[in-house]
């Protein structure tokens, strides 16, 4: 294959180099009693409206005696009200602004609304753990709010990201009062498409989400809390400029590994990188089932939970534990980043209709599932998305959306009649016998293909950005359609499997799907990660041997869009996407461990034995 000449280089300790930068109970007495006037307006078409009265940090006691506090927004006047209910890891106070909108609105909707610090957080008692005890305090502080003054004792649940899944955690346990949830930007596993992908952990969010949020809740609490604060918050400045750049992974400094009052879990992360019981009690997937309430899934084609979120609308529709779940649950994903609900994101405007009013759909959900409105909510169709291309939705019974053709694009090298690209072809044709069969590059971990654009994390530039600059490293492989006569949609779940070898005992292999303009922009679309030990099994890693051919299958996340007439598709192939996903050292040491790294020599077949390919899934009849 011919290369095209030209680097884009991260930044690396001691070499002035720059990354691409753009994330059963009883209340305690004591609390403050508040009076508000319920100034927010209600939803458009919402006929009540109701003036509230506030109380901030009332105590709840969960089963095991520890105290979580909780706002409670309650309507004034007679009768009693269903309950919305949030809880959160990043301080209930700043759920005045935590996206969407203000409790206010919900509390202004005549609704007991009830935002709480979980455990360890902020004004909450006891010891902050990542997902561990999220289900039974869920469960406690349900039927807690259920028999609130003036609750009606139907309980719904909203918030997306982490309060996303302090919804899913006690919906699974059945709280006999949960009537609803509306898990937004959230996931089916904490493992599997969480903490790590395909085997490789997602480095920028897991070393920044407890640096730059999760620990201030439990950090402002300790006598030096003030001064490691202090220190965080210089790391967090320099993530990109250093300290992505630690090794090994399980001794990172940010975050104090010798002290246990920081952030243990992270290093419990590192120390289990397969997923074993340690992730295994806390799985979504796996507990459908047991699922009873109708959920709605909001999320969105850039989010780092993308896959999760389609997945768990699609295993309640299969699994749920009861009709009301199968039929009642909805699946809606837009072109925005993690928590957005705008049109313009990365580097595209998708235009009007790609802006959301999500507290208007929370409203109307919520309307319909606790106030018994008669409203359509139960008539809409489960699935809608958003397909970018076109810049409108798509709705379907379903996900994946039924008819869709799984098509085979296979990777072919660069032939006489390729002076597009000066790079490799994809084509719906096979490998012929006799074709050039090999694409090679040197993949260095000291010099990572850096992220830019797709999944936002804190410290990522998220959405669709052009990837030019990056496909000119030497690290890249580029494979691309001639112009497509006419539009092309693909909407659904995307795979690729690749032929390779490796001179590595362990190495990474990486994918991307853009979507190529006559003008040679070549905007992202979507990627993914396969790690070569988990190849066959993310339970049980094997390394590989040096230089034999291996089959992998690198799962990329859902998309949907329309790769308009004139334009390409195109896949790149590399080993790695930092500080995204960690870089793969290429030793095969333990997990965390290393701290060097060596360079791998990477082969990609592509012949008749080997036909490597993606596969999108292509709607027969694009959307107009």
């Amino acid at each position: 294959m011919r290369r095209r000449r030209g680097t884009i280089r991260p930044a690396g300790p001691g070499r002035g180099r720059r990354l691409l930068q753009g994330a059963a109970a009883i209340a305690l007495g004591g609390a403050a009693l508040v009076s508000a006037g319920g100034t927010s307006a209600a939803a458009p078409g919402q006929e009540e409206h109701c003036e509230f009265t506030v109380e901030k940090d009332v105590g709840t006691k969960m089963r095991d005696g520890t105290v979580l506090r909780s706002n409670v927004f309650t309507p004034k006047g007679e009768g009693d009200f269903p309950v919305i209910l949030m809880r959160l890891p990043y301080n209930k106070e700043g759920a005045e602004d935590f996206l969407y909108d203000k409790p206010t609105r919900y509390a202004a909707a005549c609704y007991v609304v009830v935002v709480q610090d979980v455990r360890g957080q902020y004004k909450s008692d006891g010891t902050f753990y990542p997902f561990r005890d999220e289900a039974t305090d869920g469960y406690d502080t349900i039927e807690w709010a259920a028999r609130l003054p003036h609750a009606n004792g139907k309980v719904g649940m909203y918030g997306f990201s982490y309060p996303g899944l302090t919804q899913w955690m006690p919906a699974t346990l059945r709280p006999p009062h949960l009537t609803t949830i509306v898990p937004a930007f959230t996931s089916s596993d904490y493992y599997d498409g969480w903490t790590y992908e395909g085997g490789a952990l997602y480095q920028s969010f897991t070393q920044s989400w407890p640096l730059m949020y999760l620990a201030n809740g439990a950090v402002g609490k300790l006598p030096d809390g003030a001064e490691i604060r202090k220190q965080m918050g210089q790391a967090s400045r320099e993530l990109f400029s250093k300290w992505y750049w630690s090794l090994p992974l399980n001794e990172f400094p940010p975050l104090y590994p010798k002290d246990k009052r920081i952030a243990p879990y992270y290093y419990d992360w590192v120390k289990h990188p397969s997923n074993d019981a340690y992730w295994k009690r806390w799985s979504i997937r796996t507990r459908y089932p047991q699922v009873t309430v109708p959920s709605l899934n909001l999320g969105s084609w850039y989010d780092i939970f993308l896959d999760g979120t389609a997945e768990n609308l699609a295993g309640m529709q299969a699994k749920g534990g009861s009709e009301t779940a199968r039929k009642g649950s909805k699946l809606l994903l837009g072109p925005w980043t993690h928590g957005g609900s705008g049109r313009n994101v990365g580097a595209v405007d998708f235009g009007p209709n790609a802006v959301l009013d999500v507290p208007a759909l929370h409203l109307r959900w919520f309307d319909h599932w606790l106030k018994g409105k008669p409203n359509g909510v139960d008539k809409d169709p489960a699935v809608k998305v958003f397909v970018m291309g076109a810049n409108k939705w798509r709705t379907a019974p379903t996900w994946p959306i039924p008819g869709t053709v799984n098509t085979k694009y296979y990777l072919h090298s660069a032939g006489g009649a390729n002076t597009l690209t000066g790079d490799g072809t994809l084509s719906t044709s096979p490998p012929a016998a006799g074709e050039t069969a090999t694409d090679r590059y040197r993949y260095d971990p000291d010099d990572p293909v850096p992220s830019f654009g797709g999944r936002f994390q804190a410290s990522v530039p998220g959405g669709p950005h052009d990837q030019r600059l990056i496909e000119q490293r030497p690290d890249v492989l580029v494979y691309s359609t001639p112009p497509l006569a006419k539009d092309t949609e693909a909407t659904g779940p995307i795979s690729v499997t690749l032929y390779a070898s490796s001179t590595a005992r362990d190495t990474d292999w990486t994918a991307k799907l853009t979507d190529v303009s006559p003008d040679g922009t070549s905007m992202l679309i979507q990627h993914g990660v396969q790690r070569a030990r988990y190849r066959t099994s993310l339970e049980r890693p094997s390394l590989i041997k040096p230089g034999e051919i291996y089959k992998y299958t690198i799962k990329v996340w859902p998309t949907g869009n329309v790769f308009k007439a004139g334009h390409r598709i195109r896949l790149e192939i590399s080993s790695s996407n930092f500080p995204m996903y960690d870089r793969n050292p290429n030793t095969g040491h333990r997990f965390g461990t290393d701290a060097e790294t060596r360079v791998a020599g990477q082969t990609i077949y592509h012949d008749a034995d080997h036909p490597s390919s993606i596969e999108l899934p292509i709607i027969p009849k694009p959307i107009d």
